[in-house]
């Protein structure tokens, strides 16, 4: 039996160590007899801590937002995955992950006033399975072992990596026993943690924000502060020389010794290498039919209610490709009931459905298996799940339903500005910090997939175009001349559709405009237009051509239908049709160039 002099017990990741002056590294194969003995010696060293910190008055770091003119003080970054892990590693590595996304939401945006500790187990709490903790990797008595809680000593390694550079004054904080080759104990700048005994505490000399983010690949410790930081002097343990620590002795993931009670089997291939989950809300044809091209039995599905087994048209995603499908059916439900009540257009629907939206999110990702290693998430629950941490250590596609918020509000500006008397182009703004933080979680996706062709050309080589769905019902042809040359106008009279500029165009050609919806510009908007009023599926039997030269348009639909039936149609760039034969694209706000297109087409109907 070897003794190796240490300050404190080594383990990667949160695990248990034994507060002793020696390490025994033992060849014999651990019992559940010496694991209980530990156990209990921790349970007394628990008790005497929380009772000196209850008497001290340790308290938890406020969380705060993020304030302008602060400056980085000290930044430590780490690698989330290693190179080379078996299938046991691996899984484990992917529970570290989970149990580092836990303790990050706890740290993030923590504020720690001038002169006052900072307690890594005060702010994260204890790591159970009940708070969502799994089994991660842990070094304890020479074997690297699978553990609730695992994994994080790679954030107070971070912590106290960071701390160093920023000049903090070091409280408390105890050193790997041994090195694990590439950790920060190499290096001499870890800080091993043990609930809640074995504990990492520094204090700033100035109020300091912590921000944890963690990317798909990396886990990243940042201080923020006022002003540089001065240097102090750090009141840290004796360190153990590394020339004295050991490397590992086993690792439950590739030992051998099937006998000793952690063993643990190697896990299905499959969850080992990780898992797709997809989260959708409303249904569209073009992402139904890429779910289905992509998605694997093992993978998992989160709908707002599952439609086809309910009979829910909105929500009648295919579940066939997938076994694991997810409901929030109250939810959905109580949505739908709150949508209903309120109008279909207006600053009060659109923040009502980001609000649901936010709901939906919340609830799909506390029920997200850790073993997810890549989500595919709609875009109205993006940035929840990004700010929640819930993309940290995955990688993520974003299925687009609309335009990025900044690029819809900056066109809505510029419409706005040229129709300031429109009541509903600049009825609803959303908050800056929510444009924000969809922005940056955009920016992070892998990939971007639409159907849409210029939500595609924003992103460049990360869009995945999806080809529009062929549209589907009961249309009969519409006749080769109507009696009337005429212009379907297929949506509600709204600014964003592009309405001024239609009325403006057909004032000057004196040509009857068939209006499909209903108009929420005003009673009297479209005085000194011809115009008529049908259900659009009258309207198209009878059209010369539809015109939609919206600013904004999401779902085609209505000119995927009049082009299926040969019926031209003249479109703004903004409604993601590609030009081909039957429709002529128009920029947007571009009153001469739509003109132009509706006399091209009209002409053409009369000579026809």
């Amino acid at each position: 039996m070897d003794r190796i002099r240490v300050s404190a017990g080594e383990h990667e990741g949160y695990g248990e160590v034994e507060k002793e002056q020696t390490l025994r590294v033992r060849s014999s194969v651990p019992t559940i007899w010496s694991a209980l003995r530990f156990r209990g010696k921790a349970r007394v060293l628990q008790f005497a801590r929380g009772f000196r910190d209850l008497r001290g008055g340790l308290r938890k770091c406020p969380s705060v937002a993020a304030r302008a003119g602060d400056i980085l003080l000290a930044e430590s970054v780490s690698r989330l995955w290693r190179d080379g892990d078996s299938l046991t590693e691996r899984a484990l590595t992917m529970g570290k992950v989970q149990n580092l996304r836990l303790a990050a939401r706890h740290i993030n945006r923590a504020f720690v006033p001038a002169g006052s500790t900072f307690s890594f187990w005060k702010q994260v709490g204890r790591a159970t399975r009940r708070g969502g903790y799994v089994d991660g990797r842990e070094l304890r008595e020479g074997c690297v072992i699978p553990s609730v809680g695992g994994g994080l000593c790679q954030l107070s390694n971070a912590l106290y990596d960071a701390a160093l550079r920023a000049g903090f004054e070091i409280v408390e904080r105890h050193a790997h026993s041994a090195v694990v080759a590439g950790s920060f104990a190499a290096a001499g700048r870890d800080a091993t943690v043990f609930w809640n005994y074995v504990d990492l505490r520094f204090r700033p000399m100035q109020d300091v924000r912590v921000e944890v983010t963690i990317e798909a690949d990396a886990l990243a410790v940042r201080f923020w502060g006022s002003s540089a930081s001065p240097r102090v002097a750090s009141g840290t343990v004796p360190e153990l020389p590394l020339e004295t620590r050991m490397a590992p002795t086993g690792d439950c993931a590739s030992c051998a010794v099937e006998s000793c009670f952690r063993h643990i089997d190697p896990p299905d291939g499959r969850s080992a290498v990780g898992r797709t989950a997809f989260l959708v809300d409303a249904w569209w044809p073009e992402f139904d039919a890429y779910l289905s091209d992509v998605a694997q039995p093992h993978d998992v599905l989160f709908v707002p209610i599952d439609g086809r087994r309910r009979g829910v048209a909105r929500y009648g995603w295919n579940t066939a490709s997938v076994d694991d499908v997810r409901e929030s059916l109250a939810l959905a439900m109580m949505r739908g009931v709150q949508a209903r009540r309120i109008a279909r257009q207006g600053a009060a629907r659109q923040r009502l459905l980001l609000r649901w939206a936010q709901r939906l999110a919340e609830g799909a990702a506390a029920r997200l298996p850790y073993d997810v290693s890549h989500v595919v998430v709609a875009q109205q629950l993006l940035p929840t799940l990004w700010s929640g941490g819930h993309l940290g250590g995955r990688t993520y596609d974003v299925l687009m339903t609309g335009f990025p918020m900044r690029t819809l509000q900056a066109t809505l500006d510029r419409a706005a500005a040229l129709h300031p008397e429109s009541p509903t182009l600049a009825d609803f703004r959303a908050a800056t910090d929510l444009v924000e933080t969809e922005e940056r979680a955009l920016a992070g996706a892998r990939a971007i997939v639409t159907p849409h062709a210029a939500i595609a050309d924003l992103f460049g080589a990360r869009a995945v175009r999806l080809a529009w769905a062929t549209p589907g019902g009961d249309f009969a042809s519409p006749r080769a001349k109507s009696l009337e040359p005429n212009i379907v106008f297929p949506a509600s009279t709204l600014g964003r559709m592009g309405v001024y500029e239609l009325r403006e165009v057909s004032r000057k050609i004196d040509v009857r405009v068939v209006l499909t919806g209903p108009d929420l510009e005003g009673d009297r908007f479209w005085d000194g237009v011809r115009t008529e009023r049908v259900p659009f599926e009258t309207a198209l039997r009878t059209a010369s051509a539809l015109v939609l030269p919206a600013f904004v348009e999401n779902q085609p639909r209505r000119l995927l239908q009049a082009l299926a039936l040969g019926v031209p149609v003249v479109a703004s760039d903004a409604c993601g049709i590609e030009a081909r034969a039957g429709i002529a694209i128009v920029p947007a706000g571009d009153v001469r160039a739509l003109r132009a297109a509706v006399e091209d087409i009209l002409r053409a109907t009369v000579c026809a």
